[in-house]
């Protein structure tokens, strides 16, 4: 249990908490401590019923089961690993920007939920943070399954094919790379290397919540040259970041 506590604590603090509540919540529904129907987003009862709640919880939650334990799991796994390799890789030192990317991605994604049938927003929410590593390390050569080796840049669209193949559906994946190339078009893309104005930055009641630092430990790829300039331009008085060097997936 101790060695389980260490590895827990290790996680960086906003992963942590994403992580944890991605367990707690589904673990909450599946003991029916819970009425599931009050954790998923229900339109009507958002929007004329004022359950404001339901885009919070039904972005931790997800019905597990026999049919979609499976899934579950692989995209539990990909909320650890990218959300990690991005908190302590493109983001180190800078929580603030990281809760930013996650609050921003997050509006977008109960936005879309108008239009669609999205009733849980956990996967959209992951696949969202998954696009957005890919772009900043883009040219980085990654493993999959059954030895399949591509650039990072490719890996949103295989994982949209795999969760299709697993889980019969690719719109929470399609609105999550969306989302996520929404993200990385206004705060990298457009700004830097097309010369137009800046849309996003963090606001600053972000900063006094989640205080920049110096001093932790990056890695997990080389961003765009673009991409570098635009989160030194964000890093709201951290200083400049060290990218580090890039990993295969599945590597520790």
């Amino acid at each position: 249990m101790s060695d389980l506590g260490d590895w827990f604590r290790s996680i960086p603090l906003i992963t942590r908490y994403w992580f944890a509540s991605s367990i707690a919540v589904p673990l909450l529904g599946k003991l029916g401590l819970i009425n599931p129907m009050y954790l998923i987003l229900w339109p009507e009862n958002f929007l004329y019923k004022f359950q404001i709640w339901r885009p919070i919880t039904s972005t931790f939650y997800f019905p597990v089961g026999p049919g979609s334990g499976f899934l579950y799991m692989v995209n539990l796994y990909f909320l650890y690993q990218y959300s990690t390799r991005l908190e302590t890789g493109a983001f180190d030192g800078r929580p603030a920007d990281y809760m930013f990317l996650l609050l921003f991605n997050w509006i977008c994604i109960v936005v879309s939920f108008k239009g669609t049938v999205l009733q849980l927003l956990m996967i959209p929410l992951i696949m969202s943070v998954l696009y957005v590593w890919s772009q900043l390390n883009r040219d980085m050569i990654v493993s999959f399954w059954f030895g399949t080796r591509f650039k990072a840049c490719y890996l949103p669209w295989v994982i949209l094919g795999f969760n299709y193949i697993i889980g019969g559906s690719i719109i929470n994946e399609l609105i999550g790379n969306l989302v996520g190339h929404l993200y990385f078009f206004l705060m990298f893309k457009y700004p830097i290397d097309l010369g137009g104005r800046s849309f996003l930055s963090t606001p600053q009641i972000l900063y006094r919540w989640f205080p920049s630092r110096r001093g932790g430990v990056s890695g997990f790829g080389v961003p765009p040259p673009s991409a570098r300039r635009a989160a030194d331009d964000q890093a709201g008085g951290g200083g400049r970041h060290n990218w580090g060097q890039g990993f295969r997936l599945g590597e520790q």
